[in-house]
């Protein structure tokens, strides 16, 4: 089938498009690579330089007829979406509904969605979060994924579309950009190969152990995404691990695998950020027959190498 990957020059987009074309899949990437490298890109996908807001990428749908639309172009950071939820709210929500009309008016018969399910359900007490708990956005990230979660709603009952919506839990891995807040296991590996102590930030206070989180490595979450080229239409899925990490363990996690012996540096927290966030993928098992397969400590050494690699040491 013939896939558009929006994003596909980033992170988590790069991957779904290598496995993709592995798989034997016809790719078309859309990014403005803003985020994204071109050295992410396939040379068998077919790319386009283009903002998801552009008006032209109705006509590059028209043209290219995708079967599936495999949304990942996104505007990914909290703390930018608290400074500017009108930037926020014109990636994510109309950016996507720009995609999502013109992928009705092609033809398109699905789209997967790539949400959040760190942020969508806010601060998760006890037990690990599922696609029935309650959602409570604290940042204007969240409520632009939730906004993008119901036009998909609206797009399958009004045009036919249907959909698999992912929500992701901490993805981290190989590609990952250190560039920003997001990504700690990037930021914490490429700090500490220069030799440079990272910032820790607090959770409530500076010196504790940092936010609590559920890490998925990159390759899992891949393989989600192909899995849901073939199942799990109109419904939501949790892609996580259901286990808890916090900040100050990651961090001792990546020094460890790059040996070094430095402690970090401690910092307020972030506004925006929550304190716990760990979300299960119970039903993702049941009916996708999906489960992480990588341990954290397997998933941070190969990413940790990565940069490794990457930095030339």
């Amino acid at each position: 089938m013939k896939i558009v990957v929006t994003g596909g020059a980033g992170f988590i987009g790069s991957h779904i498009a290598d496995a993709c074309i592995a798989a034997g899949h016809e790719v078309v990437i859309l990014d403005d690579l803003s985020r994204g490298d071109r050295r992410n890109l396939h040379p068998k996908a077919r790319f386009y330089e283009i903002d998801i807001n552009d008006p032209d990428v109705k006509q590059i749908f028209q043209d290219e007829r995708p079967d599936v639309l495999n949304h990942h172009a996104a505007q990914i950071s909290v703390s930018d979406s608290v400074r500017d939820p009108m930037r926020d709210a014109q990636v994510n929500i109309l950016g996507t509904l720009n995609l999502l009309g013109a992928a009705a008016a092609a033809g398109t018969s699905k789209v997967i969605f790539a949400s959040t399910g760190g942020a969508m359900y806010g601060e998760i007490a006890d037990a690990p979060a599922d696609e029935e708990s309650p959602r409570f956005p604290i940042s204007p990230y969240a409520v632009s994924k939730i906004s993008a979660e119901f036009y998909l709603g609206y797009y399958r009952r009004q045009h036919g579309l249907h959909y698999t919506t992912l929500r992701y839990a901490n993805v981290y891995g190989p590609r990952q950009s250190p560039h920003g807040e997001a990504g700690a296991v990037a930021i914490f590996s490429t700090m500490t190969l220069s030799g440079r102590a990272p910032r820790l930030f607090a959770a409530r206070q500076v010196g504790d152990a940092g936010g609590i989180r559920d890490y998925v490595y990159v390759g899992d979450v891949v393989r989600a995404n192909l899995i849901a080229l073939e199942q799990g239409d109109d419904d939501v899925f949790n892609i996580a691990t259901a286990t808890e990490t916090a900040t100050a363990d990651l961090y001792r996690m990546v020094a460890r695998a790059v040996e070094f012996h430095d402690p970090p540096e401690f910092a307020p927290p972030r506004p925006g950020d929550l304190l716990r966030s760990v979300i299960s993928s119970r039903k993702a098992e049941r009916i996708l027959d999906w489960r992480p397969e990588t341990s954290l400590q397997e998933g941070v050494r190969k990413t940790a190498e990565y940069f490794r690699q990457q930095s030339g040491k």
